[in-house]
């Protein structure tokens, strides 16, 4: 076990994505939370298909991908979150509106370069695409986010579960909501890299499911869900260096880490099953007696 934790971490890229998967796991999960109880967590899904818009076009336009993609995904977080409040267009219509649009723009761009391998990197995830440049940026940002959280953590608690209330109480309630969308666009464009477009969003939903089955307040649910997301970036990042298939192709990372937040959120629920169930005898047994 600790020859091949050895051998992991003698490449350079496999340190790269322990680092930035850790943090962007733990963004992820954080913002996670306060998405899912909002009915927010398709925007997840929606931002990442806008990064892989950008990131093809970045890639045409041979610019630095993050330089491109952030102020992009940035502004259709924004966009997203007025169409969702103010317009006639809400909710799913307006997330898949733009989704589907960036995606096939992203497409479009692959298919019309010769060099288009780098952009379907970001579709899919690759351990390999990302530069120090890119993880010291992200690291930098990862900490912002994580830093803002943590400042702003009651508000952001009072209008995950009530914005009325917090409105009426003197919180800007729409300020704090794009604060949302602001660190939920950054955390997906770190996170690409590693998980892809059609990955990353997972990050954003299992951990914090996963953990509503077993916790029931904000603060135990958040912290789990982060504990959660981490565990099994770690996992899928060793399954996908360890697992080789009969044919020789490795488990690739972003399908890994997937795999085991879905085997994790099953678990949980099975738990969440029996001690419903047991609870209910339990009272049952009282009842009677």
């Amino acid at each position: 076990m600790f020859d091949i934790l050895s051998l992991m971490f003698s490449f350079d890229f496999m340190i790269k994505a322990f680092v930035v998967g850790i943090l962007v796991s733990t963004c992820a999960a954080l913002l996670g939370v306060s998405l899912v109880l909002k009915r927010y967590a398709m925007i997840g899904t929606g931002l990442s298909n806008v990064g892989f818009g950008s990131l093809a076009l970045a890639t045409a336009l041979n610019a630095a991908p993050l330089s491109v993609a952030i102020p992009i995904v940035v502004l259709a977080a924004f966009l997203l979150l007025r169409l969702s409040e103010n317009s006639k267009i809400k909710g799913d219509s307006a997330v898949g509106l733009i989704s589907t649009g960036s995606l096939a723009i992203g497409i479009l761009i692959v298919s019309l370069r010769e060099t288009g391998t780098s952009a379907c990197n970001y579709l899919f995830g690759t351990l390999v695409a990302m530069g120090w440049t890119d993880v010291y940026l992200s690291v930098a940002l990862s900490i912002v986010v994580l830093i803002l959280f943590a400042l702003f953590y009651n508000k952001l608690f009072a209008i995950t579960f009530d914005e009325t209330f917090a409105q009426t109480a003197g919180i800007n309630a729409k300020m704090y909501n794009m604060l949302i969308a602001l660190l939920t666009a950054l955390t997906i464009v770190l996170g690409m890299r590693l998980m892809g477009a059609m990955l990353i969003s997972s990050l954003i939903i299992f951990p914090a499911l996963s953990s509503m089955r077993l916790f029931k307040t904000f603060k135990s649910v958040t912290i789990c869900s982060a504990v959660v997301s981490i565990l099994c970036f770690l996992a899928g990042l060793f399954i996908s260096f360890v697992y080789v298939s009969p044919i020789g192709r490795t488990a690739p990372t972003g399908a890994s880490v997937v795999i085991v937040n879905l085997a994790v959120f099953i678990v949980f629920w099975i738990i969440e099953i029996l001690r419903n169930s047991r609870i209910t005898n339990r009272l049952r047994r009282q009842r009677n007696g």
